[in-house]
């Protein structure tokens, strides 16, 4: 199991929430878990507000849980899936047999291995959820120009680094993941897909990170503190061994996520979190 795909069945099993991606935080909802799937649910809403109507072709590229490619079908719309982690593919499926007159198809594969040329010309609609930032923009751009029919959307939502990545600030390179949105606006002014949207939504996905630091400072870290000592008391020598085998990484995972770097503050200078929304 690769880490990523780990740490999205573990947010599954420990939160309990359905969607793999952030939340929406305005001043009229309260930043606490048992709001999260509220949250969630408004930033599928903001996704779902921003594609073209029903019956248009979806290929939701890296669907997760399959929560929003549910709804999206329950709407309306024609969606196809990918998702490369067979875990999370099982729970898709499940979702999918829900809906017996659905004829979605789920490609379970990365999107580097899509086929691109079969499937040429056959989408309305290219959406990647918090998943863009996991492709290398040179495989993604090209394939969903191909992918795309002409007049077709291509919608983005997910964070980008800033030009404070690589400061060496206070939590700097805390949060992995994202490509330079520098790059990335660089590459759009050549690509043959014209901005129709762009919108910060920073400061409304923001908060997450407070609700994920103090979980993690306040739940996570003390377990895991408990599992040491008992792992140390009961077999010290095996304990001792994999420290030392692990030291750099365990080193590595303390900075990220249990030095309280993953604040909201943090977040906000190295990352910017924007819906993005182009035609072909």
């Amino acid at each position: 199991m690769h880490s990523r795909e780990l740490g999205l069945v573990l947010a599954r099993q420990l939160l309990g929430v359905e969607d793999l991606h952030f939340g929406l935080w305005d001043r009229d909802l309260e930043l606490r878990p048992g709001n999260l799937a509220t949250a969630q649910q408004r930033y599928s809403d903001l996704l779902i507000g921003a594609l073209p109507p029903p019956p248009a072709r979806v290929l939701d590229i890296g669907c997760g849980t399959g929560h929003l490619l549910a709804q999206l079908v329950d709407r309306g719309y024609r969606v196809d899936g990918v998702i490369p982690a067979p875990s999370l593919a099982k729970v898709v499926r499940e979702r999918l047999a829900e809906r017996p007159g659905c004829d979605s198809r789920l490609f379970e594969c990365k999107f580097e291995d899509f086929p691109v040329a079969q499937m040429a010309g056959a989408y309305d609609v290219a959406l990647f959820a918090e998943s863009f930032q996991y492709i290398p923009m040179a495989a993604s751009l090209p394939a969903v120009h191909t992918l795309l029919k002409p007049g077709g959307t291509m919608v983005i939502c997910d964070f980008f680094k800033t030009e404070h990545h690589g400061d060496g600030g206070t939590g700097d390179r805390s949060f992995g993941g994202g490509h330079a949105l520098k790059d990335f606006r660089d590459r759009m002014r050549a690509a043959p897909l014209r901005q129709l949207r762009d919108e910060d939504l920073t400061p409304r996905v923001s908060p997450n990170l407070d609700l994920i630091n103090d979980i993690l400072l306040n739940k996570v870290k003390p377990v895991g503190e408990s599992l040491g000592r008992y792992f140390g008391d009961n077999y010290p020598l095996t304990s001792w061994v994999v420290r030392k085998l692990l030291a750099r990484k365990i080193a590595k995972a303390n900075y990220k996520y249990f030095s309280g770097h993953r604040s909201k503050a943090t977040f906000e200078r190295y990352k910017s979190y924007r819906l993005l929304v182009y035609r072909r």
